[in-house]
């Protein structure tokens, strides 16, 4: 299978124009950043490799990629949690559902310490120096795009889990980079990048509040189907709502010069976001 370019488009939100490279479109079954991430993995032959093992939430993006990635490789893959909610067992859906369709096999424990020669191990949310692979192929499609439309600078903006795409972007990219931190704080951030590169970081811009990652907030939601409303596109429920308020009360609108936002996939994932919604919270306990 291979990763065709996923296109640029131009919006207008909020009476603001801003370009999108629409990474959620890079393909049907393997998209967004997740697919950027580990493209290495399955652009290269690994004859010796039956198994991938990671871990970390169910419902995480990285655990469906993961599992389109084995599928497709004809790998065993075994998914590490600390919690299968009880409803979500009953109820399978979004990506947990999707990814036990292609064959994952999920468990309620702590990952392995001893991992055999034929097991890839790979840290949660694809924060490995592989993911480099992908995302230099994505800057040079930005860079590409940015010499054909006579562009001689731009700014990349992004919001952030670990920080990878953010910080390998920086790292290839001729462009200022910035991002905001979703997960937790900066200070994780700053972790994060250090774990892998320990300089040329992304420039971080500081959220509005103090998010809980994976709390729900009114404020979150209604940007959300606001983008939906005026631009047609669906983003992402978790990250892309932080990353849209950060992004609009910062210094770079007001300049000239052009943002491309990156639209990074997990739309899968906003299935059962929306149900979250719907389920536990009515307008105004948000």
């Amino acid at each position: 299978m291979k990763l065709h370019h996923s296109p640029i488009n131009k919006i207008t939100f909020q009476n603001y124009s801003f370009f999108i490279k629409r990474d959620d479109l890079l393909h049907k079954d393997f998209s967004g950043n997740k697919a950027r991430k580990f493209h290495y993995f399955l652009h290269n032959e690994f004859p010796n490799i039956n198994k991938v093992i990671s871990y970390g939430s169910n419902q995480s993006n990285a655990m469906y990629s993961l599992s389109v990635l084995c599928k497709l490789k004809g790998w065993k893959f075994d998914y590490y949690v600390d919690h299968i909610p009880s409803y979500l067992k009953d109820n399978p859906n979004g990506n947990y559902k999707y990814a036990l369709q292609n064959g994952m096999n999920i468990i309620e424990a702590k990952p392995p310490q001893n991992i055999d020669d034929k097991t890839l191990f790979l840290d949660e949310g694809g924060a490995i120096k592989e993911a480099s692979f992908g995302i230099e192929i994505l800057a040079s499609e930005i860079k590409q795009w940015a010499v054909q439309n006579r562009f001689e600078n731009i700014n990349i903006f992004l919001p952030s889990g670990t920080g990878t795409t953010a910080l390998y972007l920086q790292k290839y990219l001729p462009f200022k980079v910035y991002t905001c931190a979703c997960v937790a704080d900066e200070d994780y951030l700053k972790l994060q990048f250090n774990n892998l590169e320990k300089q040329n970081h992304p420039i971080i811009l500081k959220t509005p509040k103090k998010f809980h990652f994976g709390k729900l907030y009114k404020q979150n939601y209604e940007i959300w189907q606001e983008l939906k409303d005026q631009t047609n596109i669906e983003f992402d429920l978790l990250y892309d709502p932080i990353g849209w308020q950060t992004l609009l009360q910062s210094d770079l609108i007001s300049q000239d010069t052009p943002i491309l936002y990156i639209h990074q996939g997990g739309i899968i994932g906003n299935i059962t976001m929306i149900q979250r919604y719907d389920r536990k919270l009515n307008p105004h306990q948000l």
